[in-house]
């Protein structure tokens, strides 16, 4: 079955540097999707594409059956929320001002900040664990705290999908956990949840499609129990490894070779 979010033979380039090329990816409705792939294999530049910030060179991208460019920005902003990585808050800002800024796609000209507005933030805020911080200016914050301040601004959406590039990013193994089993709940909650994560072990553990890439390609994609051994480890991450069960969930769970170990430990630097 065809998913509202679909990608039909994109190329997708940025100037004459061709990251991918007649890819195509069908994201399964009310899913936790976790892209994984080595860095530079076009993960992020595949979200952008979704995001609408990334016109492909040929095929294309849709929502509902009709091209994501077809929307206007806020339209596709109530539907499709998007946390990139890098991202940079204007100086000065607090934690509940930046989050408050996730409620624009819902806001006219004529609206007023309304309680609905309110306790969106509010809910945001507490799901993303950052209410105490609310009154800190961002700028003051340590890079996991900011991070946790973006997702709760693009949790404030409150859009049907979610597109998370690297969501893990800066936070401690705690925080990275909690945001997994947050997004997980989301999915459960009938949202559709697509995030590129390094982690594959997590991404076994948390996500129940997968999507592995290399060198702007799909190498292969479906459920982590389905897809996932050493092969495709190998493959994707030119890593030795084994696969076995997870001794808490039973989902396929990476351990790299001892002799991958070994060869680690006789190479020098340069």
């Amino acid at each position: 079955m065809t998913g509202r979010l679909t990608a039909a033979g994109v190329t997708l380039a940025y100037g004459d540097r061709v990251v991918s090329a007649n890819l195509t990816v069908d994201v399964p409705d009310g899913a936790f999707t976790a892209v994984v792939g080595a860095n530079a294999c076009g993960k992020s530049t595949l979200l952008r594409s979704f995001a609408r910030l990334l016109a492909p060179s040929s095929g294309h991208v849709a929502f509902d059956g009709r091209d994501v460019r077809d929307y206007r920005p806020k339209a596709i902003a109530r539907e499709v929320g998007f946390l990139p990585q890098g991202l940079v808050a204007p100086e000065n800002i607090a934690v509940r001002q930046l989050v408050a800024r996730g409620r624009y796609p819902h806001q006219t000209l004529l609206s007023t900040w309304s309680r609905e507005d309110e306790r969106a933030v509010a809910a945001a805020m507490e799901a993303a664990g950052v209410t105490d911080l609310a009154e800190r200016p961002v700028e003051s914050l340590s890079g996991g705290q900011r991070q946790r301040a973006w997702i709760a601004m693009v949790l404030a959406q409150e859009t049907s999908y979610l597109l998370l590039d690297e969501p893990t990013t800066f936070l401690d193994i705690t925080h990275q956990y909690q945001l997994l089993a947050l997004l997980a709940r989301l999915r459960d909650e009938g949202r559709t949840i697509i995030a590129v994560l390094h982690d594959v072990n997590q991404a076994c553990r948390f996500a129940d499609h997968l999507v592995a890439m290399r060198d702007g390609r799909i190498v292969a994609a479906g459920a982590p129990a389905d897809i996932v051994d050493a092969a495709l480890i190998k493959e994707v991450f030119d890593l030795s490894c084994v696969v076995a069960p997870d001794p808490v969930t039973g989902t396929p769970m990476i351990v790299p070779t001892e002799e991958y170990a070994r060869s680690l430990r006789c190479r020098t630097p340069g």
